[in-house]
């Protein structure tokens, strides 16, 4: 039996999408180049993995026991590259620094020069990443550390607390809570949210729409799939729904989207600020930046030695 690494991801990518054509979209391939990948792989397996229709696709039985595989696979591949990748940029003396939401020079600009100017021998490039799915070493599997919402507990990931932050609803000044100085969350709850994608962590999205004061998921989502902060925003652009986001990305988001609204909601639970890496990676960069985060304490990226702990 002879297949090619591609065709996992493919095959994973659409069985994650249940669509050929959202699949290739993700991939950046023509549908019908994918298409015949799949086909292919069935070709080279013996037996199929989807059932085709007109709404999309669904995985057999065998294409449901096989993609447990296949994900291990793409991972285990994925997380070799990724720590070869890792090993190349210390010796080029670069960190990839990974964010969700707000960049970290915006976010603390004046700490993250001070950290250039004490370490001109490190090279600190940032990289937006989607929101989180799937383990979460293998979600940060492409950057040397990143800093975030706390993402699912991973035993492959150290975690270190920076500050907790409050929860502020972004709504179109169109809406009709557009006015209010100030919101509680029993007057949000019943509100309609924006819809992320399937593969984001379901407990990390729900945080957003505020499942965790609900006990579960809001009765109404947008039929949106955002994956990423800027999908989030373009749907906020054109539908009638909120989100809720940490306080740093509140501060920032109406001075770009003149559109959008952020109104402080008073007692929702706060977002804890983290940064994670992989605890599997020997990085002395990266030690270097933790140090200096530590010995800051001026509450930007800052936290107490204490607060490093695997989660």
């Amino acid at each position: 039996m002879n297949f090619k690494r591609g065709h996992l991801l493919y095959f994973v990518t659409v069985a994650e999408e249940g669509q050929i054509t959202r699949a290739a979209r993700r991939l950046g391939l023509a549908q019908p180049a994918l298409s015949r990948a799949i086909a292919q792989l069935e070709s080279d397996l013996g037996f199929k993995l989807l059932e085709r229709h007109a709404r999309g696709v669904t995985l057999t039985a065998a294409g449901e026991a096989f993609l447990v595989k296949a994900r291990a696979a793409v991972s285990a591949w994925s997380d070799a590259l990724a720590t070869a990748q890792s090993m190349a940029r210390v010796r080029r003396g670069t960190i990839e620094f990974g964010f969700v939401g707000v960049p970290p020079g915006l976010d603390s600009p004046a700490l993250l020069e001070t950290f250039g100017q004490i370490n001109p021998e490190i090279d600190v490039c940032y990289r937006e990443l989607a929101f989180p799915s799937d383990r979460t070493s293998s979600w940060i599997g492409d950057v040397d550390l990143a800093v975030c919402h706390r993402p699912p507990a991973d035993p492959g990931v150290w975690v270190q607390v920076l500050r907790s932050e409050p929860r502020v609803v972004l709504a179109p000044r169109r809406h009709s809570l557009a006015q209010r100085r100030e919101l509680s969350v029993a007057e949000v709850l019943d509100e309609t949210f924006v819809g992320l994608h399937p593969s984001v962590d379901s407990e990390w999205a729900g945080f957003w729409s505020l499942d965790d004061h609900r006990g579960g998921g809001p009765q109404r989502l947008t039929t949106d799939r955002a994956a990423n902060p800027h999908e989030v925003l373009a749907a906020l652009a054109v539908r009638d729904a909120i989100t809720t986001v940490p306080a740093a990305v509140a501060r920032l988001v109406p001075d770009f989207l003149s559109g959008v609204i952020a109104i402080p909601l008073r007692d929702a639970r706060a977002a804890t600020v983290v940064l994670v890496g992989h605890e599997d990676r020997a990085n002395p960069l990266v030690e270097t930046l933790l140090q200096f985060v530590r010995a800051t304490g001026d509450g930007g990226l800052a936290a107490s030695p204490d607060d490093r702990r695997v989660s």
